[in-house]
């Protein structure tokens, strides 16, 4: 399991740190909304532990980008004990639980298996292109019967396409559903993960909508 720690006070993410590696987890720490938008588009994390107070930005931001995304990573809210509206936004915001600040580590502990088990165990439905499959519980992707390695950029790209499957998707739909809103994109980096899925799964997988953006294929119809 990899999880990511959003906490601004240094004492507080080494102790929780030491604490989630001790569960055998593995975990990546920073300090600030911007660099965890970074972190969360570069690297695929089984849960996130979110503090709402941080520099710069509010870890609700951080949050919005990654459910606007379409990405369904658990994230357990760490916030303080007065702040109910808080605990409220983020809740409606999907955030998965929250965790009250002073708490015990053996109740963030079990707050974070919760909702680890809660999102191994959701159902969500298949999407299919022709010979192609996609598990969204699973992050899984099939082609004729077989695991297809996908980056997850590409990844991102495919699922953008084939949860609006039938209707154009314009480019900065697709850099959103990517990258989440986060920093500068060089302008042909969609069309560099669309070149790859068409290498991995032909041709005719992705068409290009002059004007408007791309669309899955004849097969997907």
């Amino acid at each position: 399991m990899q999880i990511l720690l959003v906490e601004d006070d240094a004492m507080l993410a080494q102790a929780v740190g030491d604490g989630v590696r001790q569960q055998g987890w593995e975990l990546d720490w920073v300090a600030n909304a911007g660099a965890a938008k970074t972190m969360l588009v570069d690297h695929g994390y089984n849960a996130v532990l979110l503090d709402l107070h941080l520099p710069g930005s509010s870890g609700l931001s951080v949050l919005t980008a990654l459910r606007e995304r379409y990405d369904t990573t658990p994230v357990l809210i760490i916030t303080a004990r007065d702040q109910l509206s808080e605990r409220v936004r983020g809740l409606d915001a999907g955030a998965d639980d929250y965790v009250v600040k002073p708490f015990q580590f053996d109740e963030l502990y079990a707050r974070l298996r919760a909702v680890l088990r809660r999102s191994q165990g959701r159902v969500a439905p298949l999407l299919s292109c022709g010979e192609l499959q996609l598990d969204p519980s699973r992050r899984e992707v099939t082609f004729r019967g077989q695991p297809a390695a996908l980056s997850l950029h590409e990844y991102r790209t495919l699922f953008a396409l084939m949860e609006r499957k039938g209707r154009p998707v314009t480019r900065s739909q697709l850099e959103d559903a990517v990258y989440g809103g986060n920093g500068h994109i060089e302008s042909n980096t969609i069309a560099v993960y669309i070149h790859q899925l068409r290498r991995k799964f032909g041709e005719e997988l992705v068409i290009t909508v002059p004007g408007l953006g791309y669309r899955l294929g004849e097969a997907c119809a």
